[in-house]
């Protein structure tokens, strides 16, 4: 038996071990970093100077967080940072913290204190970022490959940026972390769109070459954020692995992209299952909150789990998604009769949400999906899944000897066939 989560619930599975293989992250003896240690790997910086040499009381710091859909430890993290500064004679009206958002909806006021504690809520000043709004912007220019450059001002009109995150596979950007906390995280929707386009090779209607989870080297899209992000000037990134209760076990801190790159490297080879093949049935939950807190979200873990799964297979993906679909027009992608004629319609009609549209559809094309969430059946099906209300209802209509495979934290583990 396993319990697998649920917005903020448990559900227990019971399955045969004969039949059903439980992918997950490789054991170790990763624990819990206690604040002391988080202070030590701040305070031993990969390729960098340590904060103490790097900031000057008196000058300004803007700190950069993730969003209320990722789970990063930032509560611990932030803390503690911010004590830090001050303890090395930065004054608390210097430092400000900006919330990451991309194109996501805005962090309410008790997310606010629940990803930053009530000590830093209180303290100091939280910007948030609009990235529709071009008077937060400003515009840089263009890259060589032609995207525009532009980024919050905030970025721009502080002496240091902080860049703190969580690292995980994604699955056209490679990972998080790093550079996503500028771009998308705080870039114009226009620059968000331009750069998510590269995913897409429109030539052929499919992914372009060396784009897809956990890949950088040659990846377009992790190309161009970087080359954007640069832009801002980082003077400073923390990154965390987390657990699946969302605490710290492993953090990455220092140069910004050094840190960052040493930080996909270590998640990688803990979160890649070797697997002898791909099964019929594949049973992935999200891991609960946040990872299902929409189903653009929650799509990361279909993605996986179309990894694992043999063409035409059957994936059980268990999603709450408490917030609905991320965006409330994510279903008119839907309209469109297949994934190439969605593909022909985003080379000119592209939304970043689209795309994330397309990449679910073409997985629905290719195997049965069957979504256990509090969506409505009828947008469910819309969007070419079946809806089911519990695991052994789907079950229970599968071959009696068919084998698979479950994913109790499904983003979080890359199967690998080989």
């Amino acid at each position: 038996m396993i319990e697998l989560g649920y917005g903020r619930a448990k559900i227990p599975f019971v399955y045969d071990e004969g039949r059903f293989r439980l992918l997950a992250p490789e054991e170790t003896d990763a624990r819990p970093l206690s604040d002391v240690e988080i202070i030590e790997a701040i305070d031993t910086p990969i390729n960098s100077p340590p904060l103490d040499e790097i900031i000057e009381p008196g000058e300004t710091v803007l700190i950069v967080v993730s969003d209320a859909t990722r789970a990063t430890a930032s509560a611990q993290i932030v803390n503690l940072l911010v004590r830090r500064l001050i303890q090395s004679g930065v004054v608390p009206r210097d430092i400000h913290v900006i919330f990451a958002t991309g194109i996501h909806r805005a962090v309410a006021p008790d997310e606010k204190r629940e990803l930053l504690t009530p000590f830093v809520a209180q303290r100091i000043r939280i910007l948030d970022t609009d990235a529709n709004d071009r008077a937060q912007m400003i515009n840089l220019g263009e890259t060589e490959r032609g995207t525009p450059i532009e980024i919050n001002r905030a970025l721009k009109e502080h002496d240091h940026v902080i860049l703190t995150g969580g690292i995980a596979f994604h699955y056209f950007a490679g990972f998080t972390g790093g550079r996503k906390s500028i771009c998308p995280g705080l870039a114009s929707a226009r620059t968000v769109r331009a750069t998510h386009m590269l995913a897409l090779d429109f030539e052929t209607g499919g992914r372009r070459a060396g784009v897809g989870t956990g890949l950088l080297e040659g990846n377009a899209v992790h190309e161009e954020c970087e080359r954007i992000a640069a832009e801002a000037s980082p003077s400073f990134l923390i990154n965390a692995i987390v657990d699946e209760e969302g605490r710290c076990v492993r953090l990455f801190a220092g140069d910004w992209r050094a840190a960052h790159r040493r930080a996909c490297e270590s998640y990688s080879q803990d979160h890649s299952v070797k697997i002898e093949e791909k099964r019929e049935v594949v049973v992935a939950s999200c891991g609960g909150a946040p990872y299902d807190i929409n189903l653009i979200q929650a799509h990361k873990t279909l993605d996986m789990a179309a990894h694992a799964c043999k063409e035409g297979g059957t994936i059980i993906l268990l999603a709450e998604c408490a917030d609905g679909f991320g965006r409330a027009d994510f279903p008119k992608w839907f309209d469109e009769r297949d994934s190439r004629a969605l593909a022909e319609r985003l080379r000119t009609d592209y939304e970043v949400n689209g795309q994330t549209a397309w990449s679910l559809l073409t997985k629905t094309e290719a195997f049965r999906v069957h979504l256990v969430s509090e969506l409505g059946d009828e947008v469910v099906k819309r969007m070419r899944m079946t809806p089911a209300r519990n695991v052994y209802e789907v079950m229970a209509k599968q071959n009696a000897q068919a084998r698979g495979y479950i994913m109790a934290r499904g983003a979080s583990v890359l199967p690998i066939v080989g």
